[in-house]
């Protein structure tokens, strides 16, 4: 028989028919709803009305490059901040011209900004390592080589370590920060395109401003409060400390910077998710609304990803030199009391704290506005008054918050969050306790040395007499 002579079916889909329906059966027929809706849309778009097309995975999304310049608020706002990581030579990433098909941010071992970090990375390395090698050889030829000033000198060289460490933490990963970038850029133009809302930052451009200042105004504070406090500090090795503190004070600011930018970002588009419930059959807007919210969460997996080196050496760096200040400040107080010594480890030691709490602080917040809240307002629907095709995209928004959880995580290394402050604390309390029964066994065992030098010095001067 001729496929032309086959009559046509038509499926009429009225709200009296799905009132006979059992439960199994309008599933059924929604779901059937569903794909008819998708072919309808599809055939509107491309003229495509294939099945076997809802399967087929679509191409990427172009979009218009000065159109992407101009609503990308987020490079604008905290472009201070990009600006002085590419001056100190920390992030070498850069912005492509106007009017390119390149990606908006791209990097490149050969570019302008690389050979500038080249220039200025090998100028601080001549400063870095002149004081390292002083320090170390002040150290060995020394006399004195106590258990306690061996952990006197560790502190100050421990600090010196993240430079020599930064083309492995921070340059290596640079291709995941462009990616990083791009993906915001990309998020806006998205955001646009489903909210007819354009995305506004205008809170982070003063505090990207302030930020960028205090991270140097901060770093002069704590080395020359050193200077100051500490008596074997020259003024000559306090130019190896300035940059390698902006740089951790930098990066902290950049981390505040993004996980701000996170909230503001879920607090716009759950409030648009409220509006859109509050209309009739709001499943369509939902299901865009779903895509808008895993490109986000996937963004704050890609922070992770992109700095999770330079962070881990971060949360490295600040776990070692926090348990040996603490110890070096309770041992000198032991020995000599309360001194200016003990008052300028403490200084680094409140220090190195807070940059661990506000990284862990914000990361816990941006997860919880940009999971657990959203999570909040869907269950919040009352599912009895909305369609059926609304309480399934509800539910799969439930899903899709489960399956892609908003977590800052450094590449499968650790998760950043608040119980990663409680967990190092408790392992600097534990190294601690270690350190410190350690040196109370010193101070018995030079205790018990005077007292048999006393008693023997007392014995030969009574047999003298």
């Amino acid at each position: 028989m001729d496929n032309d002579s086959l009559p046509e079916i038509i499926v009429s889909f009225t709200d009296n028919f799905d009132k006979i329906l059992n439960p199994h059966q309008r599933q059924i027929l929604e779901d059937t709803k569903r794909v008819k809706e998708q072919l309808e849309q599809m055939e509107r778009q491309r003229g495509i009305g294939s099945p076997a097309d809802l399967y087929v995975r679509k191409n990427e999304e172009q979009f218009d490059p000065d159109e992407m310049d101009d609503l990308d608020s987020f490079y604008h706002t905290t472009k201070s901040l990009l600006v002085l990581f590419q001056i100190m030579g920390v992030m070498p990433i850069m912005r492509s011209a106007k009017g390119t098909d390149e990606p908006r941010t791209t990097f490149s071992w050969t570019s302008k900004a690389f050979l500038w970090a080249y220039l200025i990375y090998g100028i601080e390395t001549i400063i870095v390592f002149a004081v390292a090698r002083a320090r170390f050889i002040k150290f060995l030829s020394s006399s004195d080589k106590k258990f306690d000033e061996v952990i006197y000198n560790i502190i100050f060289l421990s600090l010196l370590v993240p430079h020599f460490l930064l083309p492995l933490a921070s340059w290596r990963r640079g291709v995941e920060v462009a990616k990083f970038k791009n993906m915001w850029t990309t998020f806006q133009v998205r955001y646009l395109k489903v909210t007819k809302e354009k995305i506004e930052f205008p809170i982070l451009s003063p505090i990207t401003w302030f930020l960028c200042f205090f991270s140097w105004g901060c770093s002069i504070f704590i080395v020359i409060s050193q200077f100051s406090l500490q008596p074997d500090f020259p003024i000559s090795q306090t130019f190896a400390y300035f940059h390698i503190l902006a740089m951790l004070n930098g990066f902290c600011s950049l981390w505040f910077i993004n996980c701000t930018a996170f909230g503001l970002a879920s607090k716009s588009l759950q409030k648009h998710v409220k509006e859109t419930l509050k209309h009739e059959k709001p499943s369509k807007k939902l299901a865009e609304f779903r895509t808008l919210w895993v490109d986000l969460s996937h963004m704050m997996q890609q922070l992770g990803k992109a700095y999770s080196n330079m962070y881990g050496i971060y949360c490295l760096i600040i776990f070692f030199t926090t348990i040996i200040a603490s110890y070096g400040s309770l041992s000198e107080i032991i020995d000599h009391g309360v001194t200016f010594k003990e008052l300028g480890l403490f200084i680094i030691v409140v220090y190195c704290m807070t940059l661990l709490f506000i990284i862990c602080n914000e990361a816990h917040h941006a997860s919880r506005r940009v999971g657990l809240r959203f999570q909040e307002t869907l269950l919040n629907v009352n599912l009895t008054k909305v369609d059926v095709s609304t309480q399934r995209e509800i539910e799969m928004f439930l899903v899709a918050i489960d399956k892609n959880p908003p977590t800052m995580n450094l590449d499968g290394y650790a998760n950043i969050n608040r119980e990663l402050i409680t967990s190092n604390v408790s392992f600097m309390a534990t190294y601690l306790v270690v350190l410190m029964q350690f040196k109370l066994t010193l101070l018995r065992q030079s205790a018990r040395k005077a007292l048999i030098e006393n008693i023997d010095d007392a014995a030969i001067n009574n047999g003298q007499v």
